[in-house]
Formats: C-alpha cells, structure tokens, sequence
C-alpha cells in the first residue's frame, strides 16, 4: 500500500512514523515533508497549498491514501478534488473544512448547533467594527476570519489595542483577505484543554485529552507561536467527563454538518477554555494539532491506518479506538528568536541517542536532511515525546531526552506539564 502524507511539519513526521509501523504500509510519500519525514519515505517539493500538483502526484504516483495534515489544502478542497479523481482521502471536505477556515462560519455553526462559546459579532464594514469596540469597550477579542497562520487573534486589554488590531486587519491588510471580515467577541478567562475526535459523519471515536502550551516562553508569556509543547492526558479534561464533553462539542457538530449534506470526515478537533461557567469552546480546528499530534500518536494503540479508512468508508463504530493508559509529554525545541527571526542551518545532533531511550521518539518539524546530516530549517525544529508512568515520568524523560539532541541556538520551555502537575498535587 501506497501513502501520501501532505504537509512538514512535526505533526507529519508523526503520521508517517504512526503509518509506518502497519506491515501493509510499503511505501510512504511526503509533500513537502522534513528531515524526518525523508528518512521514513520519499519528499516531494510541492508546498501544501498546490492543489493540482497534490492530486497529480496522488494519481500519477497510484496512491491507495492521501492524509492531510495542515489545515490550508482541506480548505482549499483538497478533500473534494481527490474525491473527483476517486483517490481516498483521510481529511474533510471544503465546507466542513470552514469550521476553521471561517471564524465567522465556526461561529454561527456553534451558535446553530448549540455549542457553548463566546458572545460575538461579525462585521464586514470597518466603521460598524469600530463602533461596536468603542460601545462595548475592553477587554475583547478580535479575529480575522480567515486563515492567518495562527496570528490572526488579538486578545486586546485596552480599547486601543483592539481598534489598532480592526485596522490592522481590515484597513491595512495585515493578514491580507483574511482580515476582510472580523469577528469580535467577549473575552473568556481559564484554562485551556484540546480534545479531539476521529469522525466519520455519523460516529466519533474519542481520543484523550492533551494541552498545548502556546506561549513562547515559560509562564504562559511573550507572543504567541504554533505550540511548545504538549502532553496527554490534560488532567482539567479527566477520562470519566469525555463523553459528557462530546456530547457538549464533538456531536452537535457532527449533527449539524450531516444536516447539511456535508458530513465531517477526519480529526475534528475542539479547543475548550474552562471558566467560572463550565467548559466553552474557544475554536474548531479540522486537523490534529501540532503538537498535540505527537503525544497523542504515542498513547494511540488501534492501527492508524484502519481507524483512517473507517472513517471515510463511514465504519468507524466498527473499531474499538484505544490508547494506552500511560502519560505522554512531548517538549518542542526551537531556533532562538522564533516565532520572530531566526537562523538556519544548524546542524542536529544526539537524535539517535534521544531516540535509542525506551518510549522516546523525537519527531522533526523544521529540517532538512542534506548530505547525510539534519540541519535546522525553520523556528520549531523538533518535538522530543516520551510516554511515562503518569505525567511526572513522563515529562522527567522527555526533558531527560532533550538533554541528549543538540543544536546551537536551541530554545525550549522547561515548565511544558507544569499545570497538569499542579492540578495533580
């Protein structure tokens, strides 16, 4: 069997990892994949968002699956242009896909389907959106409708902050189109959890919680980037309160979508805050994330490839999804400056001494493979996972494990778990 993974990310590295350990897996493809990714199967230069050359290589390479692992090529049709060319594909269809691609479409489904979430409005005028911050006033958020690689989010404290953030997005084009439309809504207080689902269109199989930690450095401080790090499970989101949860987040979605004639098929992923009030969701993604992807696909025991072809053939009720009782958490390790400037071209070393530890797999995000050496090629340049016995091994043997991968300007977070340890205590 032939795999296609789109994307090259860390979250890609794992997908092909995860599908390589299933015997009928003979060959994987990666587009444009990493250093990682390269040494599991075959890069092909195509970036994530060509969708003609994604579904000619598909084709022309006969390929039996096509996983997509970024958000961009699900909402630009991938899904939909593979399916036309009778090419499975383990990833939504465009409109289910504008759960995250659309703020302003995520909004109004949660609305209609009876998620909870915050109060918003949507505006298209810029003088409506600024007339609607000086009424409400601060503290209050600010979206860009559209995708804006994870920076089109303002939570402003002043009200200069946010009609600075309007302008930004609607006047001066910051974050181009997708700043044409805002959403702006009330500001929730609490703690964060991620909790994801592979669905079919009709059925949900549920992983276990996990929490990304956004902020680049420790203490939840300074801008924010793709993700730190991650661990599973969140104890905020404990195993006995999943299926209240899904019931709250993962099915009234589904319900909806499938109302529409347009059924979700793929990972769909909830990003929860918890307040004063209860759980709320903060925003759909459409995607594993990344990188709770990597701890995740450490705890995750049912084959992957079978969960993936249960959902697009509508069979997911007949897997039993499984993941194994022990902790995972997985530290990132970036170039210093990220998500800023940052340099390139370091060469990574100790990935085999990281990788030798027993339940540790370092997955790369940011390299390149050249000359039989790993080079650094981006700001997040790898996520070092380890499973434990409960989350305090877990976390001591992923840091014990990046104690052993070098590379100069190297920066991690070294509280990545602490808040999980906290509500523990």
């Amino acid at each position: 069997m032939k795999i296609l993974v789109v994307g090259g990310g860390g979250r890609e590295h794992a997908l092909c990892w995860k599908l390589s350990l299933n015997p009928k897996v003979e060959r994987i493809l990666c587009a444009p994949g990493n250093g990682g990714t390269a040494q599991i199967g075959e890069n092909f230069p195509i970036k994530d968002d060509d969708i003609p050359a994604l579904v000619a290589l598909a084709r022309d390479e006969e390929v039996d699956l096509v996983v997509v692992g970024p958000e961009l090529p699900l909402v630009l049709g991938l899904e939909n242009a593979l399916r036309q060319e009778g090419i499975p594909c383990f990833g939504p269809s465009a409109y289910a896909a504008n759960l995250e691609g659309s703020k302003a479409f995520s909004k109004n489904v949660m609305h209609d389907a009876g998620v909870p979430t915050a109060a918003f409005r949507v505006f298209d005028e810029y003088d409506a959106a600024v007339a609607f911050i000086k009424k409400q006033g601060a503290p209050i958020v600010v979206k860009a409708d559209g995708l804006a690689a994870g920076k089109g989010v303002i939570v402003a404290t002043t009200e200069e902050e946010a009609l600075e953030a309007v302008e930004n997005m609607m006047v001066k084009k910051a974050f181009g189109s997708a700043g044409d439309r805002v959403v702006i809504e009330e500001t929730l207080a609490g703690e964060e959890a991620s909790f994801l689902a592979f669905c079919d269109g009709l059925h949900y199989a549920l992983l276990p919680s996990s929490q990304d930690h956004k902020a680049v450095f420790e203490g939840d401080t300074g801008p924010n980037t793709g993700g730190m790090g991650a661990y599973s499970p969140a104890p905020i989101l404990p195993k006995e309160k999943y299926e209240e949860t899904a019931e709250l987040c993962i099915k009234p979605i589904l319900r909806h979508l499938a109302s529409k004639g347009e059924p979700f098929k793929g990972v769909l992923y909830a990003g929860l805050i918890y307040t004063a009030d209860g759980p709320s969701v903060l925003e759909y993604n459409v995607r594993f994330g990344d990188p709770e992807c990597q701890p995740l696909l450490m705890r995750l025991e049912t084959d992957l490839l079978e969960i993936m072809f249960a959902c697009i053939d509508g069979k997911l009720d007949q897997v039993d999804v499984t993941s194994t009782a022990q902790t995972a958490c997985g530290v990132v390790m970036a170039a210093e400056g990220y998500p800023g400037d940052y340099p390139k071209g370091m060469p990574v070393t100790g990935l085999d001494a990281a990788d030798a530890m027993e339940g540790v797999k370092v997955f790369q995000a940011g390299t390149v493979f050249a000359d039989g050496e790993i080079l650094t090629a981006g700001g997040r340049v790898l996520c070092v996972t380890a499973l434990g016995d409960g989350l305090a091994d877990a976390q001591k043997r992923a840091y014990e494990a990046v104690e052993k991968v070098h590379f100069d300007k190297s920066y991690y977070r070294r509280d990545i778990a602490d808040k999980g340890l906290k509500r523990l205590k």
